[in-house]
């Protein structure tokens, strides 16, 4: 069996969700496709797809096959260009991103990466959950706040901050707070974040918490925001999140002398991998659209 075109192939399987689909991407028959699978899970000694009539899905085994697959992929892919002295970025590059700051920031980068870079290919997933890097083939993670100490090498490309921000029809009507105290007799938009409601704001104020609850709470920093516009309320987002909207004046910033520490913004990817082409092409071009817009 050819582990390099069988494990090609489980990928785009597992991409597709189809074997037919994968067939087409490859140029392979569906039989074909079919026999390098089965080969595969022969070799492997455990399932590694889970087929109905109807769907493909990955077998638990398989999906930890899968992310240890694409990155021995990337190694080799990576390890062909180096040698064969390739300086410009080719082949697949997996990012992950925040859904929001992927959509504002992270999209732009791959945009001039792929107009300068014909035979460059770019896999962007926008999650906004903690997804480990190495486990789930990911080339690069983007992490806003200090991320956990780990093996992997990171890059700083901005920071960002809490804001607080409201409509100017809401701070029309009920007035601006001019401490966090004052919070407590305004109408509060609250953001869920994935481990649920949280039922109240806690704010740190002269060396203690302030327990506030928000008035409404959304599970999306989009509509959290449209909310706010609509003259719902104070909604509190990282500043980034709110930039077009008060720099057009839909939302006013309030309490800008509550400013909170500022919350880094880095790249992460796994040590030893800055300097080939497609990693070192994406940190030099997130520099620089980021660093001149966060």
């Amino acid at each position: 069996m050819d582990r390099l075109r069988a494990l090609r192939t489980f990928i785009a399987v597992a991409d597709h969700a189809s074997f037919a689909e994968a067939g087409r991407r490859l140029g392979l028959s569906p039989t074909n496709v079919t026999r390098a699978i089965a080969a595969l899970e022969k070799e492997v000694g455990a399932p590694l797809l889970i087929r109905t009539t109807r769907t493909v899905r990955l077998s638990e085994d398989g999906a930890a096959f899968l992310a240890r697959a694409r990155a021995a992929l990337a190694d080799l892919d990576e390890a062909f260009e180096a040698v064969g002295g390739g300086q410009e970025p080719r082949g697949t590059l997996t990012v992950t991103a925040p859904v929001m700051f992927g959509r504002l920031h992270v999209l732009p980068v791959v945009e001039s990466l792929l107009r300068a870079y014909p035979d460059f290919r770019v896999r962007l997933l926008l999650i906004d959950r903690v997804g480990h890097l190495v486990e789930e083939g990911f080339d690069i993670a983007i992490r806003i706040g200090a991320p956990p100490d780990s093996a992997l090498q990171m890059v700083r490309i901005g920071e960002v901050r809490l804001v607080f921000s409201a409509s100017p029809s809401y701070l029309h009507v009920h007035g601006e707070p001019r401490s966090l105290a004052q919070l407590a007799g305004h109408d509060l938009i609250a953001i869920e974040n994935e481990t649920g409601a949280q039922p109240t704001w806690r704010l740190p104020y002269e060396r203690h918490l302030l327990a506030m609850t928000p008035r409404l709470t959304l599970n999306s920093v989009d509509a959290a925001i449209a909310a706010a516009t609509a003259g719902l309320g104070i909604v509190r987002t990282l500043s980034y999140q709110v930039g077009e909207h008060l720099a057009d004046g839909r939302l006013q910033p309030v309490l800008t002398q509550e400013a909170s520490p500022p919350l880094p913004v880095y790249l992460l990817f796994q040590s030893g991998r800055r300097d080939t082409p497609n990693i070192h092409a994406f940190v030099a071009a997130a520099r620089r659209q980021m660093g001149a817009n966060l």
